[in-house]
């Protein structure tokens, strides 16, 4: 019994180091990997070496995502970019609109239960994960809702990486009307700037600048709904708390310091850069929590919910830069 338990412990931590080492290994790779690779990395990651350690690096994701972020804002001309937020303002106000109300009936007819449909429809016309985790104490929705609202998100973010970036070349985008169709037509802000990257750096500021501003509607739009769920379900649990995403006030504040400050300009240069690699390993990180777990909470319905919403803000948006409405 002893020697089995000896030989046992030694086996068990050289299958550890070898994780470990796939894990650096792959860590590495997806720093200067593109965006939508060190995605990708992650999931392999997870899938092929599910374990402790995935999950606690997963839980450092959003940190490290929001910190990237917050040094992209070194890069972006502040002056150019309340401009460019402002103009694209009244589609993405259309665009929620939109999504919540196609959200709401489209659920109905699709019978998702629970909070699932308007945890989606929110995921889906505000900023994803972000939207989510806001919006989910303010209906008081179940765990499991969450995580089904969650799951379906996630998948969908992963795809607009690889795919946006070929419908953009399918449509002959420039790089401003790129960066403002993945800005008003994304989830997460973490697949926007990836997506928007492929086209260059103007499309990246337009692109951050018009989600940034589409993002800060977490708050009525949370508010609104804790109201409406208080009244409609009856319960105290269902409270108005709303998750600020600070982090867009860190980006704001770090592109003034840059955009009022020229002789800062070689400084800036280089927490871009910096904030660009940092992106690949938020992204890589990301990709350790899509677990097989995640994929067994990802029911059918919410899929076909969350494809329905997100194709049809995305032909909606396509279209409307087409025809020179979004600019």
């Amino acid at each position: 019994m002893d020697n089995v338990h000896t030989v046992g412990v030694p086996r068990r931590l050289h299958s550890d180091r070898l994780q470990l080492l796939g894990l650096v290994a792959a860590g590495l790779l997806a720093l200067a990997a593109p965006a939508w690779l060190a995605l990708l990395l992650g999931i392999a990651m997870a899938l092929v070496f599910p374990s402790a350690w995935n999950e606690r690096a997963a839980k450092g994701s959003s940190a490290t995502l929001k910190l990237a972020v917050v040094g992209l804002g070194a890069g972006v001309n502040l002056t150019m970019a309340l401009r460019v937020g402002l103009e694209g303002m009244g589609f993405a106000v259309a665009g929620i609109t939109l999504a919540l109300t196609v959200g709401y009936f489209a659920g109905r007819k699709l019978k998702v239960a629970g909070d699932v449909a308007w945890l989606i429809a929110v995921g889906t016309s505000i900023c994803g994960g972000s939207a989510i985790a806001a919006a989910a104490p303010a209906l008081a929705a179940k765990r499991e809702d969450t995580s089904a609202a969650l799951a379906t998100v996630f998948l969908l973010n992963a795809v607009a990486l690889l795919v946006f970036p070929m419908l953009g070349r399918a449509f002959e985008l420039d790089a401003t009307q790129f960066g403002r169709f993945c800005a008003l037509a994304i989830h997460d802000t973490s697949s926007v700037v990836g997506a928007a990257s492929a086209f260059g750096s103007e499309s990246l500021e337009v692109a951050t600048v018009t989600k940034l501003a589409r993002a800060l509607f977490i708050v009525p739009v949370t508010a609104t709904m804790a109201i409406v769920s208080r009244s409609r379900k009856g319960r105290a649990q269902a409270r108005g708390g709303v998750n600020m995403p600070w982090f867009i006030l860190g980006f704001v504040a770090v592109a003034a310091l840059f955009t009022f400050a020229p002789p800062l300009a070689p400084i800036g240069l280089i927490v871009t850069k910096v904030s660009k690699v940092l992106f690949c390993g938020a992204l890589f990180l990301v990709g350790l929590g899509f677990t097989r777990g995640t994929l067994s909470r990802l029911g059918l319905r919410p899929l076909v919910l969350g494809v329905l919403l997100w194709t049809a803000l995305s032909v909606g948006t396509l279209t409307a830069i087409k025809l020179g409405v979004v600019v």
